[in-house]
């Protein structure tokens, strides 16, 4: 420092010294210390008031048709009936899409049996998950994939998919009659997934335009991104709540079926022509399972294939389905076609097997 004309002290001190400040060294310390100590507190005062003080911590989404539905006696069938009421003719997305039909014939997965589970009478090296799988995933067409715990329901769904990276599959797979290629499929099929997980810092259409933007192709205007976002989110449902906070589960935000709503739009924003959905009702009571069903049967009405595995499904939800794949332990199919109004062709098809039973 610049030492004073006057003594051998420094201007500083002479400035402090003027103005009957403390001079002393310990001074310097104490100044930093109160510093830090001003830091702490005042963190512990955001945090606290972070946690008790946010009004919109326990703030939920209001869905749509809460009064009409509550209202209504007729419950979760009325729910799955309005979709085809409103609309009976959905037309065309506003990006133009190639419907395409699935087909697997005798789709084959085996895994490596782990060397502790062998025995050493043991000669199989693998385990047979699928036996000889075959049916056809049409557009326009809701399939559901059916079976107990362990019938191979997501097995067959994955392997279709593409997601099974290890294992071996046999079978032919075909895509409007030609060989399924992964990367070109990849492109034009979409996977929704049992957990939904969501950033919980974004609204619901921020959502939206963030997977739009990573997965529709660069062709794609913005002004067209904007009307498909918008048409979408109108689709599911989730136009009355685009500027909801996504949230945590359980405590902030969206609901559980609202949360499934959207990991099906950010799925159709990616515009596939196929779309799995691994137990869309999972952990869903009667009324929330409805609405998600509701959506996906607009997915439907858009002309594009949609298979879902589903889990003990209450008799309005399963006769929500127009095609059923029906498995048994083992990955074996045990039926595969169509339901029929209330589903009379699949009555009608044990009915004829439980008769040739009897007089055997």
């Amino acid at each position: 420092m610049k030492k004073s004309a006057i003594g051998n002290e420094t201007v500083g001190y002479n400035i402090l010294h003027s103005h009957s400040l403390p001079v002393e060294r310990y001074w310097y310390w104490l100044g930093v210390g109160v510093l830090l100590l001003y830091a702490i507190l005042f963190n512990i005062a955001v945090t606290f008031a972070l946690a008790f003080l946010n009004p919109l911590r326990k703030a939920q989404a209001i869905p749509r048709f809460d009064d009409e539905e509550k209202n209504n006696p007729n419950g979760s069938k009325a729910l799955l009936d309005q979709s085809a009421t409103l609309e009976t003719k959905r037309k065309g997305m506003i990006l133009p899409f190639q419907p395409l039909v699935m087909t697997f014939h005798n789709v084959n997965y085996f895994v490596d049996i782990p060397k502790a589970m062998r025995h050493e009478d043991m000669s199989e090296r693998r385990l047979q998950l699928l036996v000889n799988v075959s049916g056809v995933f049409s557009p326009g067409v809701l399939t559901a994939l059916v079976g107990s715990s362990g019938a191979g329901k997501t097995t067959l769904m994955d392997v279709l998919a593409g997601r099974k990276t290890g294992g071996y599959i046999t079978g032919d797979i075909k895509i409007s009659g030609h060989p399924k290629v992964q990367s070109t499929f990849a492109r034009i099929s979409g996977y929704v997934e049992q957990n939904d997980i969501h950033s919980p810092q974004v609204t619901v259409e921020e959502s939206l335009w963030f997977s739009s933007n990573l997965r529709l192709p660069k062709e794609v205007t913005k002004e067209q991104r904007c009307e498909f976002v918008e048409e979408v989110m109108r689709l599911v449902e989730l136009d009355t709540l685009r500027q909801a906070l996504v949230g945590l589960p359980g405590s902030s935000g969206l609901s559980t079926e609202q949360r499934k709503r959207l990991t099906i739009a950010v799925e159709l924003v990616a515009n596939p022509s196929i779309i799995f959905m691994d137990e869309p009702t999972s952990g869903l009571d009667a009324r929330a399972a409805a609405i998600v069903m509701r959506t996906v049967r607009n997915t439907v009405d858009t002309g594009r294939t949609v298979v879902c595995t589903i889990h003990q499904p209450s008799i309005d939800i399963f006769e929500a389905f127009d095609e059923l794949l029906l498995m048994k332990r083992g990955g074996r199919v045990i039926y595969g076609g169509k339901l029929g109004l209330h589903s009379r062709i699949l009555i009608d098809y044990f009915q004829v097997i439980m008769v040739e039973l009897l007089y055997q």
